[in-house]
């Protein structure tokens, strides 16, 4: 599913005009996205949390070369499945 599928389901399951509904899938993106750049974590109960993972800087191996290169710090947003979501992909795979 895309951002224009998201905007498109919206749309028909509410009857409200495509501008209307894009406004509302980005608002909501926006502000996941928002919290997550100032530390929050994101949870949406039966579907996922997002977090923020910070990894200290360390030294690497270059696989091509062998080269030894630094690689600095970092933070990512890291997804975990809730359990609603996890037992519903399982079930659809029996």
């Amino acid at each position: 599913m895309t951002k224009s599928d998201l905007i498109s389901a919206l749309r028909k399951e509410h009857d409200i005009t495509r501008p209307e509904a894009n406004f509302i899938v980005n608002l909501f993106f926006d502000e996941m996205s928002n919290a997550l750049a100032n530390g929050d974590r994101v949870e949406i109960r039966g579907l996922c949390s997002i977090y923020v993972k910070k990894y200290k800087a360390y030294t690497g191996l270059n696989p091509k070369t062998g080269e030894r290169l630094k690689v600095k710090r970092k933070k990512l947003p890291f997804f975990k499945p809730g359990k609603e979501l996890k037992d519903r992909v399982d079930y659809q795979r029996i």
